[in-house]
């Protein structure tokens, strides 16, 4: 029956879980991918998403919580690539790679060497199935931080991301701003880093966002479809993965890539063949026009 198809996996402690910490995960990125696609800074999630790696390596070796190491990088991650643009001529898409792809080897050549009975490959990929309790407040406790401060703040990083003149001639700070929101990036990226690790977490953070810029212009609807779509594709994804004996993080984020492309196909007005569906409805009401002038009786 499909109830039971539905309920057999919430029958599981570990599938419970999974899914308060997926859900969790993909609300707080669909908020936060609003600004990040609105702004442009899709590469910077990407940095920071890869540049936690060497953080959550050396915190297991010091017997800390993955999250202070994960979040420590993401900060210096982000302070080194406005370093870099600051005191050098390399533009910011250099600088950019040039961090993250450093930091990033710097993780893998730890996870090499260093010597574990833990798989620390699940860094790189998830451990979805594996949160235990502990992790599962620590998500909670920090999406729900994360969500908080996106909310408080919107008006004034909405106001950020479309216009940071406007911003500054109001007396805001868009510098301050601007690092508030990379913050909470860092912070989203710890959130995600359990449900799907760091390879897919530049997905969570970029393609809901990406999915509802695609079927609204305006960003207050945006903010509440871009995390409805992230979470019920984590529940779809997890549900798949559960019946399919797949990958979790893989089959969550490639649920959210085949939305996407839907969208991208058949969206109303944004859409590749929705647009020409529009296109050619107008043409043809445009045409039936003048015939039905010519019907009028003079």
């Amino acid at each position: 029956m499909p109830l039971d198809l539905l309920l057999e996996p919430l029958g599981y402690d570990f599938m419970q879980r999974a899914f308060l910490v997926t859900i969790t995960a993909a609300i707080v990125c669909g908020v936060l991918s609003c600004w990040l696609v609105l702004i442009g800074w899709s590469l910077m999630g990407d940095a920071v998403s890869h540049a936690v790696l060497p953080g959550v390596v050396i915190a297991y070796l010091l017997g800390t919580p993955f999250a202070v190491g994960a979040l420590a990088f993401g900060l210096a991650a982000v302070a080194l690539i406005f370093l870099v643009r600051s005191t050098s001529r390399v533009k910011e898409d250099a600088a950019i790679g040039v961090v993250f792809t450093t930091l990033f080897a710097l993780g893998l050549v730890l996870i090499s060497v260093v010597p574990s009975q833990t798989d620390l490959g699940h860094i790189l990929f998830g451990n979805l199935l594996g949160v235990s309790a502990a992790d599962l407040v620590q998500v909670l406790v920090l999406g729900a931080f994360t969500l908080v401060v996106l909310v408080l703040k919107r008006r004034d990083l909405t106001l950020y991301a479309f216009d940071p003149t406007h911003a500054h001639a109001i007396g805001l700070n868009p510098k301050a701003l601007g690092a508030l929101l990379l913050a909470l990036l860092a912070l989203t990226v710890v959130v995600a880093l359990q449900a799907v690790g760091v390879v897919l977490v530049v997905a969570m953070v970029i393609i809901p966002g990406a999915t509802a810029y695609l079927l609204t212009d305006r960003f207050a609807r945006m903010l509440l479809i871009s995390p409805t779509i992230a979470a019920g594709c984590a529940i779809v994804g997890i549900y798949a993965s559960y019946y399919l004996d797949a990958a979790s993080g893989g089959m969550v984020v490639l649920t959210m890539g085949v939305v996407f492309a839907l969208v991208y196909l058949f969206a109303p007005r944004h859409g590749v063949i929705g647009r020409s569906l529009a296109a050619a409805r107008r043409r043809r009401g445009a045409a039936a026009k003048p015939a039905e002038a010519e019907r009028q009786p003079a």
